[in-house]
């Protein structure tokens, strides 16, 4: 079966501008149904690529978390390129922890913030989820094979040398979190591991935003933007953004 690989995606409508982020190992289809959903509503989203997401891990290993932060500040800097002045940012999981990293490096009009993790998890939890990508892609592509496939064995073949510094990235944006002080939203699901759960407490008591709030979703697990209660989620993030004072 032939992959077809995702791709960034763009769609402008109104002044309100939306910078949408995805998860370690996801893709921008983390995140599509959230930008259609915001497009109808008349806001221009963006979403980027991570650099070697989306396609075979082989390419996934080999880069790392610093070009996968370029690839969001390229996306900010692509909105901000066509001529939007007021952008927010929403991401999930990795892409929620990318999205507070954005709101302490950059002019943000608000964020959202999805099952983002506020400490790093250790490394070999991180390099399971490469093995679970690894077997997730080759069965889809038909390559996967029982004998030489089995975790053991992927995991001597698709280490990632730089999660440790994915560890340290993380914990270094969480402990900057004080730091922000725009509107921030944070979502989590209640079906998720408890971590991300803590998480969310964490980054709310952190945040020194005037306005900021967690909502739960009861039955929904750790990708918010894919799961059962996915159209509340949108329209949770919807209703915030509208909430802001926006010049446009």
């Amino acid at each position: 079966m032939k992959i077809i690989p995702p791709k960034p995606f763009t769609i402008e409508k109104g002044k309100r501008a939306v910078l949408l982020l995805h998860g370690f190992t996801g893709n921008t289809n983390d995140v599509k149904r959230l930008g259609k959903y915001l497009s109808e509503r008349n806001y221009t989203v963006h979403a980027p690529l991570y650099k070697g997401h989306g396609g075979d891990p082989n390419t996934l290993i080999q880069t790392d978390p610093i070009e996968w932060w370029n690839s969001v500040l390229e996306g900010y800097d692509e909105l901000r390129s066509r001529g939007y002045e007021e952008i927010a940012v929403a991401g999930v999981s990795l892409g929620g922890i990318f999205s507070l990293k954005l709101g302490e490096e950059r002019p943000t009009k608000a964020i959202v913030a999805m099952s983002a993790p506020a400490l790093a998890k250790s490394v070999d939890s991180l390099q399971n989820r490469i093995i679970d990508y690894t077997i997730k892609y080759k069965k889809l592509s038909g390559t996967f094979n029982e004998d030489t496939d089995s975790p053991q064995e992927l995991a001597k073949k698709f280490r990632m040398p730089s999660l440790e510094y994915l560890q340290g990235m993380i914990n270094e944006t969480s402990s900057k979190l004080e730091t922000i002080q725009t509107p921030v939203h944070i979502l989590r699901g209640l079906r998720d591991d408890d971590y991300y759960c803590e998480s969310a407490d964490l980054i709310y008591n952190s945040v020194k935003s005037r306005i900021k709030s967690v909502k739960s979703f009861i039955n929904s697990g750790h990708i918010l933007t894919l799961d059962e209660e996915r159209e509340l989620v949108f329209e949770e993030i919807y209703h915030f953004f509208e909430g802001l004072k926006w010049k446009e």
